[in-house]
């Protein structure tokens, strides 16, 4: 069982290691193709290969993950989230094929490898699979959902493509400041992702002790301590004092250490982005766009629109139906308003406008674009902010 957790581990650092080295090459094949274009094609051909070398590296880690553990590794944020990742280069790898534009590969795989960054944050152990969760309806509900979302961020991938590449940087509008917040809040995720990384590999830890319905509780901080449960005292000797104390509203299980969290992302994440905009001296969108020159608008807004048609039904039959049917199995119901549940329900409702908005109003290029985006913020809120903050039946993921 170990050998096979080392091989697991080993493929997926592999499978990370040839996506960045898939992105750098991809970087070079968005110059003008008239100019060294045998170049510009080998090295599309040379990143695609990687790519799928990555995706074959990573479904060994899955394969291996599996033979230890004696159930599909889907079982906990770990498991979820790099498989998740893993979906999205399956439906990069497809939907590059089919329409050959090497952009994309440019912005797919470094969220690809955000996932599997935003995983490696959670415990990688092998546990027991709680009651609940010993079906085979736990292949077949998170397996779906995982792919139908991964298909969906190709819309997202495409849609940012398109807004980079047709809204106007040199003057400072309304759209210019939407869409250098949505790059402003990539970088918060990342943000989140490195100083979760950072202080966990030094294993850092804060223990708090706190009162919460009349329950004496105690709280471990990953991070360390800027705000504190309130009324909490701090147990560890030697660790930073807290800033403050989180507002009374604020009682949750662990609240204290949910906003810390929070407060470190905006923290790193506006460092980070800070630094890029000096480096760039204008801002993220208006760097970018000169690569994109190229870019066929037409081509990016069909990528969008057909994403969300392969994407949307496959997310229906796992978000919902399967969901439904696995929740009747483990619960006696088909439908609760458990929060995970609630937001699958926003996710498909808002895909569901969108296709009816693209097909019976014509809402397609710069509007479609913004939906898709809007429809990738809306899959992230679920993953992050339901998965990790609000309490409910899902906790144990």
């Amino acid at each position: 069982m170990e050998s096979l957790l080392n091989t697991s581990s080993t493929m997926l650092f592999t499978a990370f290691i040839l996506y960045l080295v898939a992105t750098f090459i991809f970087s070079f094949t968005i110059k003008d193709k008239n100019k060294e274009r045998k170049r510009t094609e080998f090295a599309g051909k040379l990143a695609i290969t990687l790519t799928i070398i990555g995706f074959l590296s990573q479904l060994i880690y899955f394969i291996t993950r599996w033979m230890a553990s004696g159930h599909a590794p889907v079982s906990n944020m770990f498991e979820f989230v790099t498989f998740l990742g893993m979906c999205l280069v399956l439906a990069f790898i497809i939907i590059y094929f089919i329409y050959k534009l090497n952009v994309l590969g440019l912005f797919a795989l470094p969220i690809a490898m955000i996932f599997i960054a935003y995983a490696s944050i959670f415990p990688t152990e092998i546990a027991p699979l709680v009651p609940s969760l010993k079906s085979h309806w736990l292949y077949i509900h998170v397996t779906t959902v995982a792919l139908g979302s991964g298909i969906l961020f190709i819309s997202f991938v495409a849609g940012l493509i398109y807004l980079i590449h047709g809204i106007d940087q040199s003057v400072r509008s309304a759209r210019t400041i939407s869409l250098e917040i949505v790059l402003y809040i990539i970088f918060l995720i990342i943000g989140f992702i490195v100083i979760s990384s950072v202080f966990g590999a030094m294993h850092y830890n804060a223990s708090f002790e706190y009162q919460s319905n009349g329950k004496t509780l105690q709280s471990e901080y990953h991070l360390p301590p800027i705000a504190a449960p309130h009324d909490g005292k701090l147990l560890t000797e030697d660790a930073m004092k807290p800033w403050f104390e989180v507002p009374t509203w604020m009682h949750g299980a662990d609240a204290g250490k949910k906003f810390n969290t929070v407060i470190w992302s905006f923290l790193t994440g506006t460092v980070l982005y800070a630094l890029v905009r000096l480096l760039c001296r204008k801002r993220i969108g208006a760097a970018i766009q000169p690569l994109l020159k190229n870019v066929k608008p037409d081509l990016v807004d069909e990528i969008n629109y057909r994403s969300v048609a392969i994407g949307f039904p496959v997310f229906t039959l796992g978000g919902l139906i399967f969901a439904s049917i696995w929740a009747q199995e483990a619960w006696g119901r088909f439908w609760g308003w458990d929060p995970k549940e609630v937001w699958a329900l926003v996710t498909w409702f808002f895909y569901a406008a969108y296709l009816h908005l693209r097909l019976s109003r014509g809402w397609h290029g710069e509007k479609s674009a913004w939906l898709a985006v809007a429809g990738f913020g809306i899959i992230l809120f679920n993953l992050i902010v339901v998965n990790l903050v609000l309490a409910g039946l899902h906790s144990y993921a």
